[in-house]
């Protein structure tokens, strides 16, 4: 097997939602493609990723640094020894001479790149790419589904307490259980209408999950987790700076029900620093790292490991990003659940046309790769970059 050539391309995600902490009217994606030189059913075997939603595209250090040094690199020495490109060799030849620390430079760079890689090998391989990753990495999900919840309650403008609940009993009746909604985007007595309001949704407060985005200082941090506790959501997200863990343990401390944390650690040592520093406790905590923002699947699977290492079970680990890339990896790892953003982040957004949620749960596709073919607005941005697909399924 042999990467022909990489392609990248940005795309603007087409959104006008916001948190507390920024909107996304400027907000922008990369989409990789890589091509090889297998074919299966006909057609060339080409990986897609894209870098995830809430960071920018980073199509420029991908053809400044990690594409070429992919590409210059003999193709045997990528290989695994079944003939197969190695996503984790791959990895370690586009970090050549990248000097250690400032990983989030070149974590969604190289990330992206990496899934992509992932996808191309589940494909020649003729196998879903959650069974691939539960082949190497284990231990799978042999449910063959996987618990999601659904990130909503943007901010919007005009926006009433009704209309979020109208919002969150479409969510509902759409088969989703656990909800999750913003807070810190007002001021906090209009938040707690706000979660009063979707309690009354959703019944049980451990249905019932929020988000600050890392927006709050240190006073505004404590009056919120004093506010929350007594309902005992099922976590309170990000509510410090994402590397602030000397505040992270200060709230930790401060509020006892479940934390939230890590969609904004993008490396091994910046999750164990969290899990060391951060005072995050292993029998209540959740931890939320986007895979292909943190170097890619191998890369997420060596932060599995060593969040079990520190006593995190694999139920605790939540991966952001609401799209089949984290859904591959919590059916593939044995995860605790994937998140949804039905109706936001434009072709980005969601899983496969025909997903279907019930009473919280998605059965894991059978397609191989991640399986973005069978997403259709998306597939059709991605088949840009590599129409010797289209052509050969025309043919």
């Amino acid at each position: 097997m042999r990467i022909l050539d990489i392609r990248e391309t940005a795309v603007p995600v087409r959104s006008s939602m916001r948190n507390a902490v920024f909107d996304f009217s400027e907000m922008t994606t990369s989409i990789v493609a890589v091509v090889t030189d297998r074919v299966a059913e006909g057609r060339p075997v080409v990986g897609f990723a894209f870098n995830g939603t809430g960071r920018y595209a980073c199509g420029a250090a991908m053809r400044a640094r990690f594409i070429p040094r992919l590409l210059k690199e003999p193709p045997e020495a990528l290989l695994d020894a079944e003939g197969f490109v190695d996503p984790e060799k791959c990895v370690a030849v586009m970090s050549r001479r990248e000097k250690p620390g400032g990983e989030a430079e070149r974590a969604w760079a190289i990330g992206t790149i990496e899934t992509a890689i992932w996808d191309a090998v589940a494909k020649a391989r003729g196998l879903p790419l959650w069974a691939l990753l539960a082949r190497r990495y284990g231990p799978g999900t042999p449910s063959g589904r996987v618990f999601c919840y659904v990130g909503g309650g943007w901010y919007r403008p005009g926006q009433t307490v009704a209309d979020l609940q109208d919002e969150m009993r479409r969510h509902r009746d759409a088969g989703y259980v656990l909800l999750k909604t913003k807070v810190g985007g007002l001021p906090l007595d209009e938040d707690r209408r706000r979660i009063e309001g979707v309690l009354e949704i959703v019944g049980d407060p451990r249905n019932l999950a929020v988000d600050a985005n890392g927006a709050f200082d240190r006073d505004r941090a404590f009056a919120y987790a004093e506010m929350l506790a007594p309902y005992g959501l099922r976590w309170f997200e990000e509510p410090v700076a994402p590397t602030d863990f000397a505040l992270y343990a200060e709230v930790c401390a401060r509020y006892q029900p479940a934390i939230g944390t890590g969609e904004n650690l993008y490396s091994l040592q910046d999750v164990r620093n969290m899990i060391r520093f951060g005072g995050l406790r292993p029998d209540r905590d959740v931890l939320q790292v986007d895979p292909p923002q943190a170097f890619g699947l191998s890369h997420f699977a060596r932060i599995v490991e060593a969040a079990e290492a520190a006593g995190f079970s694999r139920a605790q680990i939540f991966p952001h990003g609401g799209n089949q890339m984290s859904l591959a990896c919590v059916g593939g790892l044995g995860l605790g659940g994937c998140e949804a953003y039905p109706g936001v982040f434009g072709a980005f957004a969601g899983y496969a046309d025909d997903a279907r949620v019930e009473e919280g749960w998605m059965r894991l596709p059978d397609r191989p790769g991640i399986g973005f073919e069978a997403q259709s607005e998306l597939y059709a941005l991605m088949r840009e970059l590599a129409p010797e697909v289209t052509a050969a399924r025309a043919s």
